[in-house]
């Protein structure tokens, strides 16, 4: 079995709840969405792109040279869970070297996610807003994907751009206080639009969702002001 891997790098963990701490990225190829905001447009797989085929040894080869004082190996993309399979012989074996695994999902794929679940530690979970992404909405498929993951470490992850309407944020709140109000919501302001006026949304939508949820934060994407992969 052969995966499609975009790249794979060291770095830090520059979005969400572990901003900061130093990871073995692996980029996985391929999504099935294409948000308008995309940062990884090379990734998506809707157009020829750039990529390589791995075996699982040949990949645990190059990453094993690479975590030497790193947190975790996250698991990105496009979105990794299309490549369900691949992932699932990989995580026993990063359980085995005692490395921890960290999911960097579109939050979508939930019949996949519950296939390898039980070997995930942590997992970043966006929720994809319609004003956001100028995709359809996906609260059915997002309302299942946390209902599994919440097993595990989990934090959600919504991106506002200057589109984003405030219904579509209280309703992604609602979503994540009927499952579990303690689960991290993180307002992450889109690196592409004009930041002053976005962060000010974020911090209005913030008192809106604190209203409703116990940890409300506004993290922006720390990787893209110090210009790292």
């Amino acid at each position: 079995m052969k995966a499609k891997i975009a790249e794979v790098f060291p770095s830090i963990q520059g979005e969400g709840a572990y901003v900061g701490v130093r990871q073995v990225f692996i980029r996985f190829y391929g999504c099935h969405i294409r948000c308008e905001w995309c940062d990884t447009p090379d990734a998506i797989g809707d157009k020829p792109g750039k990529y390589s085929d791995y075996t699982l040894d040949e990949l645990w080869r190059e990453i094993s040279g690479l975590w030497d004082g790193c947190h975790s190996v996250s698991l990105t993309g496009g979105e990794p869970l299309l490549q369900k399979d691949f992932i699932k012989e990989m995580l026993p074996r990063l359980k085995s070297a005692w490395v921890t695994s960290y999911l960097e999902t579109n939050g979508i794929l939930y019949e996949e996610l519950a296939e390898v679940i039980a070997d995930i530690d942590i997992v970043s979970m966006d929720i994809k807003l319609p004003s956001s992404t100028k995709c359809r909405s996906f609260w059915n498929e997002h309302e299942e994907f946390l209902k599994i993951a919440r097993q595990k470490d989990v934090f959600t992850k919504i991106v506002i751009s200057s589109d984003t309407q405030k219904e579509d944020v209280l309703r992604s709140v609602e979503l994540v206080a009927g499952i579990d109000p303690g689960i991290m919501y993180i307002l992450q302001p889109n690196c592409f639009d004009e930041q002053r006026y976005v962060v000010q949304k974020c911090l209005e939508f913030q008192k809106d969702c604190s209203r409703r949820l116990k940890n409300v934060r506004i993290i922006p994407q720390v990787h893209k002001f110090l210009k790292l992969p």
